[in-house]
């Protein structure tokens, strides 16, 4: 293989996000960022916080995996349970295939919705944000938004979502002038793509099962990176190659090199992790979680800021808005994801747990993400990130 291919596998796996995030972690511990300081004596602090957030929301410490069935259940309405009686005629496989159409598509649909937004479901409660969002795209998806074929509502399919208006996107999420969605287009424009890039999305229940019974998560980010790489908005490429959700930073390397690229994928590790359980029904394990890394959003950047482990060097940082390429954030999110390595095994330390026995994914659910939520609602109305980022739709 040319040195330009390898490179190009490197920077699409997760290896390459931990290295080089811990990298960027490595030289902030040194003091050598020009964004951020990294202040590790706050590192108990955090871990504690997260802690005793895990603790109230569970108990017994049987924590799930972190992903997107969890916000299907939001308020306590049962909706998974919903999905499985209409499903429950059809075969294993095909029931894989639509739990991973309606996975696939709802993840796809989660970045940033913007303080705004509300989701006010039929005969039900108004939900915001990730919990909102995973709502509208279940409901979309129950009522055959997603599929070519009105026989057949529960999928989602290349010729139901590459002829999907904007118009119906927007319906669907209950968008208005006084309910503004961020990102609405760059919400269409992947879900379009995913129909050009595949059959149905389903369809990678079928090239994962001929496996065998196991597969490691790397694998599957591998197969989800490769598969719905054309669908990403046109940013970095090397060898014509789309890298997605890759950033420079000056500190790595020099402008235009592959060695000062940061990746970190994240809706797409955000997806692998939501894989796992639709996957599991149909008969594929799998394992190696810790292969993937935290997911550099947010609530977990948030946290880090708001209890102080992460000091930005300009004010400027928590009073304006910033693209997702800017280096400020680029930094930001490299050093979430480092970082909440560094909160998980002080986490693990304080309860005795192997890394097998608490993965990263499930300090995660805990966890770190809803951390981030309780902190910033105590500090700022509406519980808004001390930082913010113009969304397009397609990164947070």
């Amino acid at each position: 293989m040319p040195e330009a291919s390898a490179a190009v596998r490197y920077l699409k796996s997760p290896l390459a996000v931990r290295e080089r995030c811990h990298r960027l972690l490595e030289l902030g511990r040194a003091d050598r960022l020009p964004h951020f300081r990294v202040r590790m004596e706050q590192l108990p602090a955090v871990a504690d916080y997260v802690l005793k957030v895990t603790r109230e929301a569970y108990p017994t410490l049987d924590i799930p995996v972190h992903s997107r069935w969890g916000h299907f259940d939001v308020g306590g309405v049962a909706r998974n349970a919903e999905l499985d009686a209409r499903l429950a005629g059809l075969p294993r496989a095909e029931r894989a295939r639509a739990k991973l159409d309606l996975v696939i598509t709802s993840v796809l649909l989660d970045a940033g919705s913007g303080p705004r937004w509300k989701y006010q479901e039929a005969g039900g409660g108004q939900y915001a944000r990730s919990e909102g969002l995973a709502v509208a795209s279940f409901r979309m998806f129950l009522a055959g938004a997603f599929s070519s074929d009105p026989r057949q509502p529960l999928r989602a399919d290349a010729a139901g979502l590459t002829g999907l208006t904007r118009e119906a996107l927007a319906r669907g999420f209950q968008v208005t002038d006084a309910n503004p969605l961020e990102g609405v287009e760059g919400r269409l424009a992947l879900l379009q793509g995913l129909g050009r890039v595949l059959p149905r999305p389903g369809a990678l229940y079928d090239a994962l099962s001929p496996l065998g019974g196991t597969v490691r998560a790397s694998e599957v980010l591998g197969l989800v990176l490769d598969r719905l790489g054309p669908i990403w908005p046109g940013r970095i490429t090397l060898e014509g190659v789309n890298l997605g959700d890759v950033w420079p930073h000056s500190s790595l390397g020099p402008a235009g090199s592959a060695d000062g690229l940061v990746p970190f994928h994240k809706l797409s590790q955000w997806l692998t992790y939501s894989l796992l359980e639709p996957l599991a029904e149909g008969g594929v394990e799998v394992t190696h979680l810790d292969e993937l890394t935290g997911l550099p959003e947010y609530r977990n950047g948030g946290l880090l800021v708001d209890l102080g482990l992460l000091v930005p060097r300009d004010g400027r940082l928590l009073e304006e808005a910033f693209l997702p390429g800017s280096e400020p954030i680029v930094e930001w999110r490299a050093l979430t994801v480092a970082l909440l390595d560094e909160v998980a095994g002080r986490v693990r330390q304080t309860l005795g747990r192997t890394p097998g026995e608490l993965p990263l994914a499930k300090v995660l659910q805990g966890g770190t993400w809803s951390a981030g939520r309780r902190i910033a609602a105590e500090k700022r109305p509406g519980g808004i990130p001390p930082i913010r980022i113009e969304s397009d739709g397609t990164v947070f």
